[in-house]
C-alpha cells in the first residue's frame, strides 16, 4: 500500500501571499483501549458499580465466546434493574487507571501532534471511553474513536449496541478491527491523506486481526505477554515472514514513546 504523503497538501487554513499549505500527518497511530490505554478491562471495571460489586451466577452463565457485546447488554440491563445510574458508571470510568507509561506517551504525542494522526478502535463503548479520556485530559488527541454505540434510555438504563456486522471468522460478531482500519485508510486516501507508516498499539486477539494487514514499513506494539503478543510469536514460528510489520512488545507505554522518538530523530 502506497502511504507516502510527500507532495500531498490540504486546503490552506489561512489565505495569504506565499503561505504554504499545511502538510498532512506523516504517521497514523492506532490505539486499542481496554488493557492498552487503560490498565483494566472496562467491562469488568463497571461491575464495581453493581450491588456487592459482583454479578449473579445466572447472568455470568449466559456468556458465549464471540458474543461478548450481547452478554454485556444483559449485564447492563441487570445493573439498570438494580438502580445503577449514569453517574455511577461515569465515576467508575473516570477512575480507571491508565496503563504504565501511557501519560508519558500521550505527553510525547501532544508535543508532536502535527506528525501523528491518532485514532482509537475499541470493543468497549463510546460513553466509557469518552468519560475516561476526558477525565485523564487526553480526549482531544484523538481524531476519531470507533467503538460500540452506548447511551442511556428513558428509564436511565445504560444501553449498548453492536458496532457493525462483518464476515471475519476471527473476530467477535459485533466488531472486526481489521475492517474498520482498512476502511479508514481507504477513506483517508480518498481525501488525499496517505500515511508513510502505521503504528498499532494493542493487547488482545482482536488487535492481532488488523495488525496482520500492516506492511513491512509499519510497526505493531503488542503489550508484552498478552494475546496479541503471543499470536504474533506463534505466527512467526509457524509462518516465518508472514507477519510483515516490525514487532515491538511493551510493558510500559513509555517504551512506545521512546521508539517513536527514535523514528522522528532518524527523519531529521
Amino acid at each position: 500500500m502506497k502511504r507516502c504523503c510527500e507532495g500531498v497538501g490540504l486546503p490552506c487554513l489561512f489565505k495569504g501571499v506565499g503561505m504554504a499549505s499545511p502538510r498532512p500527518p506523516k504517521y497514523l497511530l492506532v490505539f486499542d483501549f481496554d488493557e492498552t490505554i487503560i490498565n483494566e478491562n472496562s467491562d469488568d471495571s463497571i461491575i464495581r458499580a453493581a450491588p456487592g460489586q459482583e454479578l449473579p451466577e445466572h447472568i455470568r452463565q449466559t456468556f458465549r465466546e464471540g458474543f461478548y457485546n450481547e452478554y454485556m447488554q444483559r449485564v447492563l440491563a441487570y445493573m439498570g434493574d438494580q438502580g445503577v445510574k449514569m453517574g455511577d458508571f461515569k465515576t467508575v470510568y473516570e477512575n480507571i487507571p491508565l496503563s504504565p507509561g501511557m501519560p508519558d506517551l500521550f505527553q510525547f504525542l501532544s508535543k508532536n501532534h502535527e506528525l501523528f494522526e491518532i485514532i482509537l478502535i475499541s470493543d468497549a463503548n463510546m460513553f466509557g471511553i469518552e468519560c475516561n479520556l476526558r477525565a485523564a485530559g487526553f480526549y482531544s488527541l484523538f481524531r476519531k474513536i470507533f467503538s460500540n454505540p452506548s447511551g442511556f434510555d428513558k428509564k436511565g438504563y445504560f444501553t449498548l449496541g453492536p458496532y457493525h456486522s462483518h464476515k471475519c471468522l476471527d473476530c467477535p460478531a459485533n466488531m472486526c478491527k481489521r475492517k474498520i482500519l482498512t476502511e479508514y485508510l481507504a477513506e483517508r486516501a480518498q481525501e488525499e491523506v496517505e500515511f508513510e507508516r502505521v503504528f498499532y498499539v494493542g493487547d488482545g486477539a482482536n488487535d492481532f486481526c488488523p495488525s496482520v494487514t500492516l506492511t513491512s514499513a509499519d510497526v505493531a506494539f503488542p503489550r508484552k505477554g498478552y494475546p496479541m503478543h503471543r499470536m504474533t510469536q506463534e505466527m512467526e514460528k509457524k509462518q516465518p515472514g508472514a507477519f510483515q510489520a516490525t514487532v515491538v512488545p511493551w510493558e510500559s507505554a513509555a517504551e512506545v514513546a521512546r521508539y517513536l522518538q527514535e523514528v522522528l530523530k532518524k527523519k531529521c
